[in-house]
């Protein structure tokens, strides 16, 4: 039985496995439970992720907001335990993508889950929905979601049950460290050009071999122009990173850096950048565009899915894109119909200079795009998430955000 299973396409196989466990997880009650004020905030809280990462920063939002909210660990990869002083009528806040999200609740156990309002904290990158994210909608009262892009395609397997709720970034404030460029291995004598991103969210999404081209293409191989990689969980993907490196082809002003900081030492490294450049193929929300924006650097970025809700001309450097088929060899980021944005490398590597070579603009740009990160991410949406939560009040005012 076990190699007749094994010898199904991957995709029948994720999605027969996916249907079995959302059968065995329990389900969200209804009518659904009273709501307490005190949150309970579950995701990978130790370790470095995108979704570990909006856990850390909910709950730090939370503490600088006046919000009574604990962490817990909750992962597909490294289990879930649940808190045993968790007080009664706490809502869950699930930091935990939809696929996963009912193997974690059977590890957190029924007799946890009852009486308690079951939220998952979902984001997906691409305008339509994989069969797959369907399996967990009865295991959650509702979903928030950090972006307008986001919550539009959710919508559309759970309607009336989405919240835009985006990344608390600026309510708690910033705390970079002291390290300077000489501490990254940078050159004090450059423009520095930061491109950061996680190979575990997808080499063909977070789209690195664009920006690398259009960084050749705008400097060559100038010695007061330098393009850092920062490239999480190399180890895992040895093949990506061989791909890294045949684009980089030895050219002296660029490097990979693949050490995991922590919070403080990742933020004083965007600090030490001139230039953040993302030329991804679509963002869910879009953690490192927003954090330097709020640091203040100029962020060359591509204009389409949710980073387009927070970036644009007077702020920051769009830049001009294609919809093409979305094609992700592992799978994970395809769905009929589903399209991304193939970023325009001839503009990006026009703007690259125009930025550069102008220390004026860019002072411009960052300066705007520290007031606009302050404003768009200080947390007001999760305040008001929770003051309709505990009061039980309707979602139709944000579901007209979502539908507009």
């Amino acid at each position: 039985m076990h190699s007749l299973w094994r010898k199904l396409p991957a995709e029948p196989r994720r999605r027969g496995a996916a249907g079995l466990t959302a059968w065995l997880a329990p389900k969200a009650q209804y009518p659904a439970p009273i709501a307490g004020a005190h949150l309970l905030v579950g995701g990978e809280i130790n370790r470095a992720s995108g979704l570990g990462e909006g856990a850390r920063i909910m709950l730090r939002a939370c503490k600088a907001l006046g919000i009574p909210a604990s962490g817990f660990q909750a992962s597909l990869l490294e289990g879930a335990s649940a808190p045993l002083d968790a007080p009664p009528q706490s809502p869950l806040i699930v930091h935990v993508n939809a696929p996963s999200l009912p193997s974690v609740l059977l590890k957190l156990g029924r007799g946890f889950l009852r009486n308690r309002r079951i939220i998952g904290y979902w984001a997906w990158e691409l305008p339509v929905v994989p069969p797959l994210w369907k399996t967990a909608v009865g295991c959650v009262h509702e979903v928030w979601t950090p972006s307008l892009f986001s919550a539009r395609a959710l919508e559309t397997i759970m309607p009336g049950r989405v919240r835009v709720v985006p990344h608390a970034l600026a309510a708690a404030p910033l705390r970079p460290s002291h390290l300077e460029r000489s501490a990254f291995g940078l050159p004090d004598d450059a423009v520095v050009v930061l491109v950061s991103f996680s190979l575990a969210s997808s080499f063909e999404r977070k789209n690195p071999l664009a920006a690398i081209q259009a960084f050749r293409r705008a400097f060559g191989e100038r010695a007061d122009r330098f393009l850092l990689l920062k490239v999480s969980h190399a180890g895992h993907y040895p093949e990506d990173m061989e791909r890294l490196r045949a684009a980089i082809a030895g050219a002296r002003n660029i490097r990979i850096e693949e050490r995991l900081f922590p919070a403080e030492d990742s933020q004083a490294l965007i600090r030490c950048a001139d230039i953040v450049l993302s030329l991804h193929r679509s963002e869910g929300f879009g953690l490192v565009p927003a954090e330097a924006m709020r640091l203040g650097r100029t962020v060359i970025a591509t204009d389409w899915s949710a980073t387009s809700e927070f970036l644009n001309e007077g702020c920051g450097l769009p830049l001009p894109y294609r919809l093409v088929p979305a094609r992700d060899p592992r799978g994970v980021f395809e769905a009929e119909g589903a399209v991304w944005a193939e970023a325009d490398i001839g503009a990006a590597s026009e703007m690259l200079p125009r930025a550069a070579d102008d220390p004026v603009l860019r002072h411009r740009l960052g300066a705007q795009a520290a007031r606009v990160a302050a404003e768009r991410f200080s947390g007001s949406e999760l305040l008001a998430s929770h003051h309709a939560l505990t009061r039980r009040e309707p979602m139709q005012a944000q579901m007209q955000r979502v539908s507009a």
